[in-house]
């Protein structure tokens, strides 16, 4: 298969794990299995990076500062790309995290999620990022979950959202997942969809992931 990117959005406030957990299955998967087959990129069918809405090194004008996203924990976080240099996204991930409150009503990320998805094969979110999704009008009338304290908000943003209880992730177009840890569920699902379930079995052995039913 051709190498598809993965994009993850980063910003301020966002969840570690909501991201870095993804980006661990994603960029580690491989189609060769063992270890030996991580120690390149040779066998890797998907690319990853991440994006963010503020100005990074080397993407505007060279006087420019590098834009740093802090995480939760404050573990701060250079992204690869500024949402106008980003390129190809086949496999969208937004992360979720105390930062999607004030996104909300942020035209400029919105409208960034809207043209991304609109563009990928794959749109995913993990935990309150489906309330970004949600706001931007792309899980209208689609079955999707969220971290399961956001459950009853998640129903607001958007028209006939079905939410999904005690579920880990929901694929309904749009494929939406539980809080934090369950976004490895969900991208390991992902590979499964894409790669097969050999490699995205292979993949959660070499991470020594134990995946939940």
């Amino acid at each position: 298969m051709d190498r598809l990117n993965v994009g993850i959005l980063l910003f301020d406030g966002v969840e570690v794990l909501d991201f870095c957990g993804p980006f661990e299955v994603f960029s580690r998967t491989r189609l060769e299995p063992g270890t030996a087959s991580r120690q390149s990129d040779e066998s890797a069918p998907f690319r990853v990076f991440t994006v963010a809405r503020e100005k990074v090194e080397g993407t505007f004008d060279k006087d420019d500062d590098v834009v740093p996203v802090t995480a939760t924990g404050g573990l701060r976080v250079l992204p690869d790309t500024a949402f106008e240099n980003t390129p190809v996204i086949d496999i969208l991930v937004v992360p979720g995290g105390v930062g999607t409150r004030s996104l909300l009503n942020d035209r400029l990320t919105l409208d960034f999620i809207r043209w991304a998805s609109g563009r990928a094969r794959i749109t995913c979110s993990v935990c309150t990022g489906s309330l970004l999704l949600a706001k931007a009008g792309l899980l209208d009338c689609r079955r999707a979950t969220t971290h399961w304290s956001s459950l009853d908000l998640l129903a607001t943003l958007g028209k006939n959202i079905k939410v999904q209880k005690n579920r880990r992730f929901v694929d309904d177009g749009l494929v939406t997942s539980a809080g934090v840890s369950a976004g490895i569920d969900m991208s390991l699902y992902v590979v499964e969809r894409l790669c097969g379930s050999k490699i995205a079995s292979d993949t959660a052995r070499y991470m020594d992931y134990r995946q939940m039913p």
